[in-house]
């Protein structure tokens, strides 16, 4: 268990440098956000379009590694609407709220760094194929349902079109289909475009976990605790063991695969979760106590999802 403990604080004390510049006013809001930005609109971007570029596409595109993870993050999202609705009372529109909020996984910022400082870089290859479509499902559903929820939603048009926008305007989205367009085309790129391209790769997942420390530093703990410890018993509990019952007892997937989907499930709830509630304005309290204390509890149950997959 320490040993496992030992690969997941590494990430963790990056984001907590982060945490503490922040808190002691080494740097602002402002540049906690240029960074978190850069990374996102840039540096992550380049990391998913070299990953994307270069998977084995008919490896690991695999229908059980899509099934064993999705199908516990729609357990998640369906489930915690539902306990936020009928148990907690909340409003249709906040209960769709609170279901991404379980729904949603860090699995870039968190997910990337953990899974291949535990497993290398060979169990990558599921991962990215995950992220590939994760925010383009979990916007899907949560925009779907969102609009269906509120009394006076948009007209089907309008919420397709906000779909799609919310889809594909993310630099994430777009550095993923270059780089399966890369793959598929089979061309080669020249190395005085991949060179500049790696370096980009290198400075994204450090600057991006200091810049979510910065970050987090704003989320203020809300009430509604016990919804919050809901959400996160489906995310960092449930959402997994789905995964890997699928993965192991019912799918046969191969080792990395395995790790993949169940690493990957195990992660925090992602930034995305309060920018979806923050664009409905619906559950931003719960969407930031999810972020903020599942990232925290996040190095314990991953380091128990290590040990039970083993390292």
């Amino acid at each position: 268990m320490i040993e496992n403990l030992l690969v997941v604080l590494p990430v963790f004390v990056l984001i907590a440098a982060g945490y503490a510049m922040r808190k002691l006013n080494k740097i602002d809001d402002a540049t906690a956000d240029n960074l978190m930005d850069f990374a996102q609109k840039y540096g992550i971007p380049c990391l998913l379009f070299l990953a994307t570029s270069r998977v084995d596409l008919s490896n690991s595109f695999q229908p059980g590694l899509f099934i064993s993870f999705y199908a516990g993050n729609t357990f998640a999202f369906v489930v915690g609407g539902i306990l936020a609705w009928k148990i907690f009372k909340r409003s249709p529109g906040n209960a769709v709220a609170v279901g991404f909020s379980g729904m949603f996984s860090n699995a870039v910022l968190l997910g990337v760094p953990i899974i291949e400082r535990a497993y290398g870089p060979a169990a990558l290859e599921g991962v990215f194929a995950l992220v590939s479509i994760h925010a383009p499902y979990c916007y899907l559903v949560g925009i779907s349902s969102m609009e269906f929820a509120r009394a006076g939603g948009k007209p089907l048009g309008e919420t397709i079109k906000q779909i799609l926008k919310a889809i594909f305007s993310s630099s994430l989205t777009i550095g993923i289909l270059l780089g399966i367009s890369v793959n598929i085309s089979g061309i080669t790129l020249p190395a005085f475009i991949i060179t500049p391209v790696e370096m980009m790769k290198s400075a994204a997942i450090p600057l991006a976990l200091f810049s979510l420390g910065a970050i987090l530093v704003r989320y203020k703990l809300a009430e509604r605790t016990a919804e919050t410890v809901m959400i996160l018993f489906l995310k960092l509990v449930m959402h997994p063991l789905i995964a890997y019952v699928l993965a192991v007892y019912v799918l046969d997937l191969s080792q990395n695969f395995t790790r993949a989907a169940v690493m990957t499930a195990a992660m925090a709830p992602g930034i995305n979760v309060y920018v979806f509630a923050s664009m409905y304005d619906r559950a931003k309290g719960t969407a930031a106590n999810a972020v903020l204390l599942g990232t925290l509890a996040s190095i314990v149950s991953v380091s128990i999802w290590l040990q039970i997959l083993g390292t």
